[in-house]
């Protein structure tokens, strides 16, 4: 018999992950809300956790199982490390997804920046430490440090990379494949941050792009007349997903050519 567990949030954000757990009776709960499980064991997703949540609920009497991604777990040891140097921690990121709210939940004083607007929240300090969400685009991230120490002149700003590497290959890969198609299909789901910032990319870039959560989605009208369509899909996509999407965009792109 299979222990109930109850998972804190969205395993990783991908629909199809998140039905199969559905099917597998695993309950849903809320990081922030103690009284949202009802079963001993909860799990931490891959967006990680802060360990003042996780005291919390070892207090309350659960046991926890933690998926937390390493390549998350890395960027909370990068700005642990930087808070204990004495520098002012700042996340590149967005303030309410579920990864920078874990980053930031043992650092109050952390700062959160997703634009050159933001940075007059960065408080005057000899040492500013700078950390990003591990989806945020390389260039964007690379930009907004830029940004920093030319606002602070007079300090230390010391940015440690924490983007993952399947996020800047996907968004390097991507520039390859806008050179060269009419139309693109980003596959993942809606509110995966990386996926949603290689659709914006696509677009920024010129291309016609859609994105879709499952082969399903794909429509015929989007691909009459093309000749050349690339696929990327998110970090969080499962292989099986891209199969099915490419086996189901070839069928469609027989038909209309």
């Amino acid at each position: 018999m299979r222990e109930p567990v109850t998972m804190l949030g969205q395993l990783v954000h991908n629909p199809v992950v998140a039905d199969h757990l559905q099917t597998l009776g695993v309950q849903s709960g809320h990081l922030d809300h103690l009284d949202s499980a009802q079963t001993p064991r909860v799990v931490i997703t891959a967006h990680g956790a802060s360990d003042r949540h996780r005291k919390a609920w070892q207090k309350a009497g659960h046991l926890i199982t933690d998926t937390t991604c390493p390549l998350v777990r890395k960027a909370h040891a990068a700005l642990a490390t930087l808070v204990q140097e004495g520098y002012h921690p700042v996340v590149i990121g967005q303030r309410d997804h579920v990864e920078v709210r874990g980053l930031i939940g043992d650092f109050p004083e952390a700062v959160v920046i997703l634009a050159e607007e933001q940075l007059a929240q960065i408080p005057d300090s000899g040492k500013i430490g700078v950390v990003s969400q591990t989806t945020q685009p390389l260039d964007v991230v690379l930009q907004l440090v830029a940004a920093v120490k030319t606002r602070h002149p007079q300090a230390e700003v010391r940015f440690i990379d924490t983007v993952c590497h399947p996020t800047k290959q996907r968004q390097t890969a991507l520039e390859d494949i806008c050179r060269n198609c009419q139309v693109v299909v980003v596959i993942g789901g809606r509110n995966s941050n990386n996926t949603r910032q290689l659709t914006e990319k696509a677009t920024r870039l010129g291309v016609r792009t859609h994105q879709v959560e499952t082969a399903e989605d794909l429509m015929p009208d989007w691909f009459t007349g093309v000749s050349d369509v690339g696929v990327t899909a998110g970090t969080s996509t499962l292989d099986e997903t891209v199969r099915k999407v490419m086996d189901r965009l070839k069928v469609i792109t027989d038909e209309s050519n």
